[in-house]
């Protein structure tokens, strides 16, 4: 996704989870000592853009717990960070629905905050044997869509941000 869309001459922030460490959320804590070092830091990084894509594995047919409480967390900020951004949910996995179930779900925390999720969101089944030892789709009809998804999805944020 980040080759793909930097292709399209958009600048792209890559980050992983593993980037912005915090605790499970317990509003007792964040009373006492505020918000973690980690939801401040993507709330900085929500803040410096216009969109974001968030590739996300399926747990259970629902959203990984890691990327949940990220989203508990940055939800406390104020004014909400969230708001008003474009968002594009995208997922690999090796089952035959893709993770579309885990897409769904995470649709309506990030819609209840504010964010313009793209309707089109894009999955991936069967991922072990999906991809290129480069990380390209095989498939050259879904790498046609992927591509079709991200031109749809950034001219959408371009003409929303002008």
């Amino acid at each position: 996704m980040a080759r793909l869309i930097s292709d399209t001459g958009a600048t792209v922030d890559l980050a992983a989870m593993r980037d912005f460490d915090m605790p499970l959320y317990d509003g007792d804590m964040e009373a006492r000592e505020g918000l973690p070092r980690g939801a401040l830091a993507l709330r900085d990084r929500l803040d410096r853009s216009d969109a974001f894509v968030i590739s996300s594995p399926e747990y259970y047919a629902s959203v990984p717990g890691v990327l949940k409480n990220a989203i508990d967390w940055v939800s406390r900020v104020r004014p909400q960070p969230f708001k008003t951004k474009h968002a594009l949910l995208v997922s690999a996995s090796p089952s035959l629905v893709g993770g579309n179930r885990g897409l769904w779900a995470l649709r309506i925390p990030l819609e209840h905050l504010g964010t313009r999720v793209y309707p089109d969101m894009f999955s991936v089944a069967n991922s072990y044997q999906a991809f290129t030892e480069d990380g390209t789709l095989a498939d050259p009809g879904l790498r046609r869509r992927l591509t079709d998804t991200v031109a749809g999805f950034l001219s959408l944020v371009e003409a929303d941000v002008r």
